[in-house]
């Protein structure tokens, strides 16, 4: 884990220095943690690149309102690191950030993937309304709603550990932080220029997703030109999480796919998913990034 000066990002990388680097992005409420079961299969082949929101998993509170500032911490965090051109892996307000990285810097963009995404997230009143009840009532009302957005019932009743996890993650967020990046999510809207997104594009989406559902995922497949659609079954708007091996599987052949003149010739990976690598209960008490 690295220190975050100003207008950076808190972050981590694992995998092999030698490796094109492929940046995995949270969705909000949750943290770096979230693509845990993605990393063994992802680093055959990358050096991945996760951070945490302002005030998620205990980073720094320096609250950002727009996708757009986000883009621009993230950018600012990779120019530090020497990083020029990297692939991109994103959910839900994180591929708000992929988007805005596809229309501000496409040259820096290898490959994108948006999972959870929608190139506007429901109205700009219903997440305002989630910052009245934070500053009202602290994060206990969403991190009690989480579960139910994030995971299909079956899967929440099945996995009481991972539901305990996603509530504390949440639970620990920053109301400040938090309330901004409601405000990032009810301004941002990119349907008017999903046409100039020119870099290999792949919309996942999980079957039941309740958040940025399959119909969100088709409008970005429509306009973005010669993007790819992929629904995952039997997962709600956490799809790396529900169904790591799914998605593992569909990230690793994207990017082997559309990544061609920078990938590195290397094994195929193994495809049995990993856990946590904290695990959802050590998550909880890791200083390092978990909630």
């Amino acid at each position: 884990m690295s220190e975050t000066p100003p207008n950076t990002l808190r972050h981590r990388f694992d995998g092999r220095e030698d490796a094109p680097v492929l940046v995995l992005a949270p969705s909000l409420g949750t943290t770096w943690h979230m693509w845990d079961r993605q990393i063994a299969e992802l680093t055959a082949r990358h050096r991945v690149f996760r951070f945490d929101l302002p005030g998620h998993g205990g980073a720094p509170a320096r609250p950002a309102s727009s996708a757009a500032e986000l883009t621009g911490r993230l950018l600012d965090t990779l120019d530090a690191l020497g990083v020029q051109r990297f692939g991109y892996a994103g959910a839900g307000l994180g591929a708000a950030v992929g988007a805005e990285l596809a229309l501000r810097a496409p040259h820096r963009l290898a490959s994108l993937a948006l999972v959870g995404a929608s190139p506007r997230f429901g109205t700009a009143d219903e997440y305002r309304q989630r910052g009245v009840v934070v500053r009202a009532h602290g994060m206990d009302p969403m991190a009690r709603l989480a579960p139910e957005q994030w995971f299909t019932p079956a899967f929440a009743a099945a996995q009481p550990a991972i539901v305990d996890w996603a509530v504390q993650m949440v639970r620990t967020t920053d109301p400040g932080c938090y309330i901004a990046a409601c405000e990032a999510l009810a301004a941002f809207d990119v349907r008017a220029d999903l046409t100039r997104i020119g870099v290999p594009t792949l919309v996942l989406v999980g079957s039941d997703d309740r958040v940025a559902g399959p119909a969100a995922a088709r409008t970005l497949v429509a306009g973005i030109p010669d993007a790819r659609l992929a629904v995952v079954p039997a997962a709600a708007h956490l799809a790396p999480v529900e169904q790591p091996a799914a998605v593992t599987d569909l990230l690793v052949r994207h990017f082997a796919a559309s990544w061609q003149d920078t990938l590195a010739e290397v094994p195929a990976p193994p495809r049995t998913p990993t856990p946590f690598a904290q695990g959802p209960a050590a998550a909880a008490a890791d200083p390092a990034g978990a909630q």
